[in-house]
């Protein structure tokens, strides 16, 4: 299969398939580096309404750069990887501080920004900028892999180069930033992971997949995710209305986000037998009453978290300078509700409290 018929097929059928997205209609950077950050390792329809609302709420990069961390990461509560908006941040800053509030124009220049890898800095630079070079994402892996029969192993480092050096060679001359979109929407919604709808398949004639029954196992992927079990116990303080709650800090995938106080068990525990552990034991004496969840289930890539949320009533006589040595601040409902929390803590709050 020529590049020129690849290219013609994969364009044609953008332009007939194309959604209508708000980053589709600009070459703005900042809006099109927002979307890029927001849609990794997510879906569309869920990171839509964030990108909204980021462009809402900051315009352009200055503004972004002048929030403060906890209003970003209050914006983004709910997309997880919040390292993802820790570094959005923080390259705002270097853009506004450094580039006087403009985005480098090549994709070597934007590699150099803190949260960009070479996808996002293509997808940039090609779609912002016009450079020829190709983005490789997920599905970039899974139509090639298909459409050409390359069986390389997307988890090593010598796999994902044979995929970029493959959509390098077949990018358009002349249309770049068109290109890199159409291939990724293809892979979006016509060439899905599961039962693709091979009849409706520009390339059904050519693909390597289709003659051979092989689009269950294309893209090859021999890494496998080995994921944790934990189990989590949150203690909810609550005195007068309001609730302790603590910033999380250190390295930490939450950090930056507030919770409740947390002990974590080898397995589920149940509340009586947590009576003396550390800060339950000092001030047990001062417990009025104590409500327990049922069990929720917390899913992330490497991590499988199961939580019990007990809700401590304390009589009005604790002296609560005890909970501040564990980093325990006193919140009311409304202020509980502007601070950025893991989504496992909303849920619960949200259950409970509102």
């Amino acid at each position: 299969m020529t590049k020129d018929f690849f290219n013609r097929q994969i364009l044609d059928w953008y332009s007939r398939n194309r959604r209508d997205l708000p980053w589709r209609q600009t070459r703005n950077p900042y809006h099109i580096w927002l979307s890029e950050i927001i849609l990794q390792q997510t879906r569309v329809n869920q990171g839509l309404p964030y990108y909204l609302k980021f462009v809402s709420e900051y315009p352009t990069v200055k503004n972004l750069a002048n929030a403060e961390e906890r209003d970003v990461l209050r914006v983004w509560q709910g997309l997880g990887y919040y390292s993802r908006a820790r570094n959005l941040h923080k390259c705002a800053k270097i853009i506004s501080e450094n580039h006087g509030g403009n985005f480098p124009k090549t994709f070597n220049e934007l590699l150099k920004l803190p949260g960009i890898g070479n996808y996002t800095a293509a997808a940039i630079a090609s779609i912002a900028f016009g450079e020829k070079v190709a983005v490789v994402d997920g599905n970039v892996y899974r139509v090639l892999s298909r459409v050409y029969g390359i069986d390389s192993d997307i988890s090593s480092g010598k796999g994902q180069r044979v995929f970029q050096e493959k959509a390098n060679d077949l990018i358009s001359d002349k249309y770049p930033d068109e290109f890199n979109q159409a291939l990724m929407e293809f892979g979006a919604l016509q060439c899905v992971p599961k039962s693709p709808d091979c009849t409706a398949c520009p390339f059904h004639a050519n693909c390597f997949a289709r003659q051979n029954d092989l689009q269950a196992r294309l893209p090859v992927k021999i890494k496998k995710v080995k994921v944790r079990k934990r189990y989590f116990n949150y203690i909810a303080f609550e005195m007068d209305g309001k609730l302790a709650l603590k910033e999380r800090s250190g390295n930490d995938i939450w950090r930056g986000l507030y919770d409740f106080h947390l002990i974590e068990t080898e397995q589920t525990q149940h509340w009586e037998e947590l009576l003396d552990a550390d800060i339950i034991g000092i001030i047990k004496e001062g417990i009025h009453s104590v409500d327990e969840s049922n069990e929720y289930k917390h899913i992330l890539t490497h991590q499988r978290i199961f939580a019990r949320f007990y809700t401590i009533r304390l009589r009005k006589s604790i002296d609560t300078r005890i909970l501040n040595d564990w980093g325990l601040v006193f919140y009311t409902l409304d202020q509980v509700l502007e601070l950025p929390k893991p989504v496992l803590v909303s849920t619960y709050l949200n259950a409970a409290f509102f």
